[in-house]
């Protein structure tokens, strides 16, 4: 711990008061900054009746718009940008399966200050200068890859640039080059463990000892399978594009007490999903971000849909933030009941003969609603094993959930991936109907 903690940078260093002067500061810059340099924030701000200079203290902010991910469609692709695009030196976007990809960039000073926080993440992460960091995040348009690839680098590794996919190659590869520590979602881990398993390794005889895992929702079952059966401490990243890519908060391998929010360079607020009222701390909403140095890009109240509540700091003087339990747009009513994909998950994780794979298919027969649970087997596993599988998810979901669904146990590697994620959600419900 006292290792740790002399390897602190200044922002980490800061103290309680200081660090509100500083993010102060930095907040009243940034709402000059994006009203003075991006027309719909000006557009906005006039609409709501507030200038930046009505931000006079932190409280202040809750009387400023927010941000949504339409706001950045309707804006595609440089309406967001505050400064030329010349001075732009790298693009990023989303997938765009919902429509038109949002649209990210990046100056010089943006890409440092990228790095230099997924760096800060690692080194809470246990990770240190000289390490071997395999990163199979997917590379390209996706924030993953590259912002691991560089935070990395900026911390002193050495990177393995594995990205995503060619399971059975990343596996020889973690053999041979012997990183200390991985970088890749939580689910694409599980494939990888299930693969050493499969050329007969012993995962937990790897070099690997840190694993570092986010770009989408997991819970404390997953961790502790992943760290029982590689020997790892395994702790989570969290990041969204729209603010910066990974590296926005970290869990801190210390204490594994939930993700610390780098609150010198993002501010955090937890909003009622509904009323877009400011919860007090603790209690449990929508996660909403404001960046405080962002040159090309800066986003003002940012509602990412995410799901946590923010808790006071533990390991580092900034605020923690829970684990995401899901997204408000991930919410499936299904005949009256409220349910979510890791309330799913943690059901499966504990289900003897599937993997940690599923998927959550909502169909329409007439006027009722149904929900099919497609989870994948272990490699293995019998039809015997299997139908008793599937008939204790539907129990434990009925007893625990409330709600009846069916169940299909599919073959291993069949749900479709996307840089190393499963698409959780596939809602085949006549459109017109709307969800829930």
């Amino acid at each position: 711990m006292a290792d740790a903690r002399e390897l602190l940078d200044a922002g980490e260093r800061l103290g309680p008061e200081e660090l509100r002067a500083l993010q102060l500061e930095r907040l009243r810059a940034s709402l000059r900054h994006a009203y003075e340099r991006v027309p719909f924030y000006r557009e906005s701000f006039d609409k709501a009746g507030i200038r930046p200079e009505d931000c006079r203290s932190l409280e202040d902010l809750a009387r400023f718009p927010f941000t949504t991910k339409a706001d950045l469609r309707e804006n595609y692709p440089y309406g967001m940008f505050a400064v030329p695009r010349e001075q732009i030196r790298r693009l990023h976007a989303s997938s765009g399966t919902t429509g038109r990809p949002t649209v990210v960039g990046y100056t010089e000073n943006d890409l440092s200050m990228w790095a230099d926080m997924v760096a800060r993440s690692i080194r809470a992460a246990g990770g240190r200068a000289g390490d071997v960091v395999h990163v199979a995040y997917g590379y390209g348009l996706f924030t993953g890859g590259l912002g691991a690839h560089y935070g990395a680098e900026r911390l002193g590794c050495t990177v393995v640039p594995a990205s995503g996919g060619m399971t059975a190659r990343q596996v020889q590869l973690i053999q041979d080059l012997e990183p200390s520590v991985i970088m890749v979602t939580p689910s694409y881990m599980l494939t990888l463990l299930d693969e050493f398993e499969r050329q007969g390794v012993d995962p937990r005889t790897t070099s690997l000892r840190v694993g570092i895992f986010g770009a989408e929702p997991w819970t404390e079952q997953m961790r502790r399978e992943i760290e029982e059966r590689f020997a790892i401490d395994a702790v989570d990243i969290y990041g969204l594009s729209e603010v910066v890519g990974p590296g926005v908060a970290q869990e801190c391998v210390e204490t594994k007490d939930g993700l610390t929010v780098w609150e010198d360079h993002f501010y955090p607020e937890v909003v009622d999903p509904l009323t877009g009222e400011v919860l007090p701390e603790g209690e449990r909403g929508e996660l909403v971000f404001t960046s405080l140095t962002k040159e090309a890009m800066p986003i003002v109240r940012y509602r990412t849909r995410d799901l946590t509540r923010l808790l006071p700091g533990t390991a580092r003087v900034f605020r923690r933030m829970e684990k995401i339990s899901g997204r408000s747009d991930d919410l499936v009513i299904l005949r009256g009941v409220n349910l979510f994909p890791t309330q799913i998950e943690e059901i499966v994780l504990r289900t003897p003969g599937v993997a940690p794979h599923f998927q959550l298919r909502l169909t329409r027969t007439g006027r009722m609603d149904s929900l099919t649970v497609r989870a994948e087997a272990r490699a293995g596993a019998t039809p015997e094993m299997r139908e008793a599988a599937a008939r204790s998810i539907v129990t434990a979901v009925k007893n625990g959930i409330g709600v009846s669904v069916d169940v299909e146990i599919v073959e291993p590697e069949s749900l479709e991936r996307s840089v190393g994620k499963i698409r959780r959600i596939v809602d085949l419900r006549p459109r017109d109907t709307g969800r829930g």
